[in-house]
């Protein structure tokens, strides 16, 4: 009998400062063009999405900045931590990705990397660039549900006791 792959989405790295910095208008998942050794070196866990960006070029995605570290038992055959990857999507999908990444304050970033069925897929979105006082306005209202959850918590806590 075949060996089965894994079946199921296993995290490998996410992007948190992108949600941070960026309005997300539309996400994308899309697959990888990788060598074996990079499959290899992010079964490990180990890999940055942190100052990656899309480009397309000549009707391709390109993946750039993506750090994923060389595999440690790989020979002459190891690849660049941050080369350029293509990415697999549908024609449709990039036109539309590229005609909208055209307009002024939007990029395209990568917001997750993970294996999802065995295969490595790629979490991209189409956002907009957040000024300091969106960046503010969302950290204030981060720390304000947290503060109301632990009140209502505290609340409980106490009818419990009570």
């Amino acid at each position: 009998m075949a060996k089965e792959k894994d079946t199921g989405r296993k995290m490998i790295a996410q992007n948190k400062k992108a949600r941070y910095d960026y309005h997300i208008l539309d996400t994308y998942e899309c697959g990888l063009v990788l060598m074996g050794t990079e499959v290899k070196s992010l079964r490990m866990g180990r890999a940055s999405l942190v100052d990656g960006f899309v480009q397309i070029d000549d009707g391709e995605a390109w993946l750039h900045n993506i750090h994923v570290p060389e595999y440690v038992q790989g020979t002459w055959t190891n690849h660049a931590a941050k080369r350029k990857r293509k990415l697999l999507m549908h024609r449709a999908e990039i036109d539309k990705l590229a005609s909208k990444s055209q307009e002024t304050g939007h990029t395209i970033v990568p917001l997750a990397l993970y294996f999802k069925d065995g295969r490595v897929k790629v979490e991209i979105a189409l956002a907009k660039g957040k000024k300091e006082f969106d960046k503010r306005q969302t950290l204030r209202e981060k720390q304000d549900t947290r503060e109301t959850n632990r009140a209502i918590s505290a609340a409980r806590r106490r009818q419990r006791q009570g």
